[in-house]
């Protein structure tokens, strides 16, 4: 077996010293819509079952509900919209350097609808998660995941949660599982049931982040005893 490439292996340099084993890994979230994932980074950090916390969130539209949640729970937050901006890397490094400047160590990003230019993947190298409502590689590179499962007529679907490259949807896979599509399924019943998913498997690759037990080799990562 071939070991990791130069630059897989600093890939590897840097999730090992940002995570620790740090009881308060410094989480910051990039957000686009209604928050859900971020409600719940955030009562998971408050209730002692996550030891991490939130310390800013980011959002590309001035109107998403994420801006009220994170002002309901008291975490400093910035919206971002694309005017103003001469390009979307320049909005993105704007978002970044916001993330960054509160000294965030890992970066989710929480129902971010747009693909992060490579210079912001490759400036969080190793330290950028997402999450997407179907089984990478399956139905990747769209922000309709769920409905585009129930179009095709699969009979299983499922989330993924992955370490962001600049290649879309083709990060390292930490965390994976299925849900099955029920014959009568609708958007909103299937999405409800992903959805439930997608809590608890960033929640759990949030955690094994912070407790240093992620290791990437190559394409895949391990997660270490």
């Amino acid at each position: 077996m071939n070991g990791p490439s130069p630059a897989d292996s600093a890939l590897v340099q840097a999730v090992l010293p940002l995570a620790g084993g740090d009881t308060d890994l410094r989480i910051g979230v990039l957000a686009s819509g209604r928050g859900s994932n971020l409600r719940v980074l955030l009562d998971r950090c408050a209730d002692g079952s996550l030891p991490a916390r939130v310390v800013a969130v980011a959002c590309n539209h001035s109107d998403a509900p994420a801006l009220a949640i994170a002002a309901e729970y008291g975490i400093p937050y910035r919206a971002v919209p694309r005017a103003g901006h001469p390009t979307r890397l320049d909005q993105q490094h704007t978002l970044a350097d916001f993330l960054d400047g509160a000294d965030a160590q890992l970066i989710v990003c929480a129902g971010f609808d747009r693909v992060l230019e490579p210079p912001i993947c490759d400036r969080w190298s190793g330290r950028l998660i997402n999450l997407h409502p179907s089984l990478l590689p399956a139905f990747a590179g769209g922000l309709h995941a769920i409905a585009d499962a129930l179009a095709y007529g699969v009979r299983v679907t499922g989330v993924t949660v992955h370490f962001v490259t600049p290649a879309v949807d083709a990060g390292p896979i930490i965390l994976q599982e299925a849900v099955p599509v029920a014959p009568d399924d609708t958007l909103d019943s299937l999405r409800a049931r992903i959805q439930a998913v997608e809590h608890r498997l960033l929640t759990e690759a949030v955690a094994l982040y912070a407790a240093n037990r992620l290791l990437i080799e190559g394409a895949r990562v391990i997660i270490q005893p």
